[in-house]
């Protein structure tokens, strides 16, 4: 694990250059990919969210952290970087929050609507697919970004091309993700095998004690940068994972107004700039999705 995480830093590093975000619990330190300075004078009515923000002086965002190019921790710095970082360091700019009051808090999968019902994080930005049950539980703006559910195999695997090669594979993802529950509703295998972080997955992947993981590709293919030689994406995507910024379900104030500051960023191509310099790195281009706004 330990070697895994320095590679993939290195990797990070030489392949993606992303500039470090911040640091879990302390201010962030390096350049953003999109320097924003924090606006003043941001107000925004009817949000207890956004009120209890401006009582302690500082946002307490919820990320992933084992995700490459998306939302990822350094193991040696202690440093975030990544697409999903960077939209969330956008956001609390634009809501008057420059890097030096931002918390990041790492949440796992299964426990993000619970992490946001109880006001631990003031919003979300962790390839979060935005669905109906997860409306009933929490609210999103976005989407921010649109992925498929893919598959990652070992390089010398010539067995699995695609999802209705799983049968009788063992299949790995991340407990109470959208990608695994998938996996069991569509019946593509009766091997299922979950942990709580995809890394973890990974790691069982290279110790031949499963045989695929399957997420989104944006995910999958930050780890097949990592070991090109050991790793690969395999078939066509097989879903699509509109990713949205988690919000409290009753904060309509904050949601619309994360709104318009995607919004602003589509229009200005500030979120072009933040999507070319991270996961436009691995070759697969991409524009700004339409928003659902509700």
């Amino acid at each position: 694990m330990k070697k895994l995480r320095i590679l993939a830093a290195g990797v990070l590093a030489g392949c993606l250059a992303l500039t470090a975000c911040g640091q879990s619990g302390s201010p962030g330190a390096s350049a953003p990919v999109v320097s924003e300075t924090a606006e003043a004078n941001v107000t925004v009515a009817g949000s207890p969210t956004f009120d209890a923000m401006k009582a302690r002086d500082g946002v307490v965002i919820g990320v992933k952290d084992d995700q490459p190019g998306l939302g990822f921790k350094d193991a040696t710095t202690g440093q975030y970087s990544g697409f999903d970082i960077e939209i969330a360091r956008l956001v609390a700019a634009k809501l008057g929050f420059g890097a030096d009051k931002i918390t990041y808090k790492t949440v796992p999968s299964a426990a993000r609507e619970d992490t946001i019902a109880r006001g631990e994080v003031d919003y979300y930005v962790g390839t979060y697919t935005i669905n109906d049950n997860r409306k009933k539980l929490v609210s999103f703006a976005g989407p921010y970004f649109v992925a498929g559910q893919s598959l990652l195999v070992r390089a010398d695997d010539t067995t699995i091309t695609g999802k209705d090669t799983l049968k009788g594979k063992k299949v790995c993802s991340v407990t109470g993700s959208t990608p695994i529950q998938r996996v069991r509703e569509q019946g593509l295998t009766d091997q299922i095998v979950e942990f709580q972080t995809y890394t973890q997955c990974v790691d069982q992947l290279l110790s031949n004690q499963v045989d695929a993981v399957t997420t989104d590709d944006a995910i999958l293919k930050g780890y097949a940068a990592q070991q090109p030689d050991k790793l690969k994406v395999v078939g066509e995507t097989f879903s699509q994972e509109p990713y949205g910024i988690g919000l409290n379900k009753d904060d309509a104030a904050l949601r619309n107004k994360i709104n318009d500051i995607l919004q602003a960023s589509y229009d200005d191509g500030t979120w072009q700039k933040i999507y070319d310099e991270t996961l436009g790195k691995s070759g697969s281009p991409a524009s700004p999705p339409a928003l659902q706004r509700y």
